[in-house]
C-alpha cells in the first residue's frame, strides 16, 4: 500500500500527501541551499521525525506505566555537514510536563533511543537525547 505521494511544485518546494488521512505537508529547500526557507526541509523532516516518533514511543511506554506526559514536547536541532551535504547529528531535548525520577527518565531514554527512526537512521548520525523536567509539583 502507497503511503504518501510527494509532488514538485517549483521553486524547490514539494507537496506530500499522506494518503490514508489526506494530510498534506509543503517542504521548501533551506535558505542555506537555494531555497525560500518558507516551509520544512527535506532536512528538517529527517530531524524533527526522529523528535515526533522518540516521542510517540514514549507516549506508549508512558501509558503501559499509568504516567500521563500531555504537553511534553521536543526541541530539535539538526547539525548539517559538507562533502557530501547531509545531516550529520540531531540534538533531541525533551522537555517532560512533569518530575520523573532517574528510574523512568532511564526507561524512557532507552525507549526513545530505540524507536524506529532512531533504528532507521544512518549509524554515522549522531543522536543526541537529553531530558528537561518542567518545575511542576
Amino acid at each position: 500500500m502507497t503511503t504518501s505521494t510527494v509532488t514538485y511544485q517549483g521553486d524547490l518546494r514539494t507537496s506530500a500527501i499522506h494518503l490514508q488521512s489526506n494530510n498534506t505537508i509543503i517542504t521548501d529547500a533551506p535558505v542555506d541551499n537555494h531555497g525560500k526557507g518558507e516551509a520544512f526541509s527535506p532536512t528538517d523532516l529527517l530531524a524533527t521525525s526522529l523528535a515526533s516518533c522518540m516521542l510517540t514511543i514514549i507516549g506508549i511506554k508512558a501509558a503501559d506505566m499509568a504516567i500521563d506526559i500531555a504537553g511534553t514536547y521536543a526541541e530539535v536541532n539538526k547539525v548539517m555537514a559538507a562533502d557530501p551535504r547531509r545531516v550529520s547529528e540531531i540534538h533531541v531535548v525533551i522537555t517532560f510536563n512533569k518530575l520523573l525520577d532517574e528510574k523512568t527518565l532511564k526507561i524512557f531514554y532507552n525507549t526513545a533511543m530505540n524507536c524506529p527512526v532512531a533504528k532507521s537512521l544512518h549509524p554515522d548520525i549522531l543522536q543526541n537525547l537529553s531530558f528537561s523536567q518542567a518545575n511542576r509539583s
